[in-house]
């Protein structure tokens, strides 16, 4: 009997999943992309201001990642709305659900007053 633990090797790590099981969520992907180029063929936004609500994606395993950098000043204030939101309202968030929250806001604001929106005039500040 061997003592040595047999390691899977790079095959077997890297294997190609897209497609494998019941749930694969490419041909979705597939429909959604074609479903937004049909809607540019013809003219049309894909997010028009009255189609959709946008709301923050809360409590879901998160697939993408991006990384933001900010200065000191504005991770305290990130920091004291996530201890006003507990202290004041009973909220228990992380900074990731505020700040999906706050940008949730941001795009729906934009969606709906597009050049009036307070996205816009904070942009146009800086």
């Amino acid at each position: 009997m061997s003592r040595r633990v047999r390691l899977p090797a790079a095959d077997e790590l890297f294997r190609h999943t897209a497609g494998q099981g019941s749930g694969s969520a490419e041909p979705q992907v597939v429909e959604l992309a074609e479903a937004v180029a049909l809607k540019e063929q013809k003219g049309q936004h894909a997010k028009s201001p009255g189609s959709s609500v946008r709301t923050a994606s809360g409590r879901v395993k998160h697939d993408e990642k991006m990384t933001v950098y900010v200065t000191a000043d504005e991770l305290l204030d990130v920091e004291h709305a996530r201890l006003e939101l507990r202290r004041s309202h009973g909220l228990a968030v992380d900074r990731g659900r505020l700040v999906r929250a706050a940008v949730a806001m941001a795009l729906a604001d934009l969606d709906a007053n597009g050049a009036d929106s307070a996205l816009v005039k904070r942009l146009n500040e800086a």
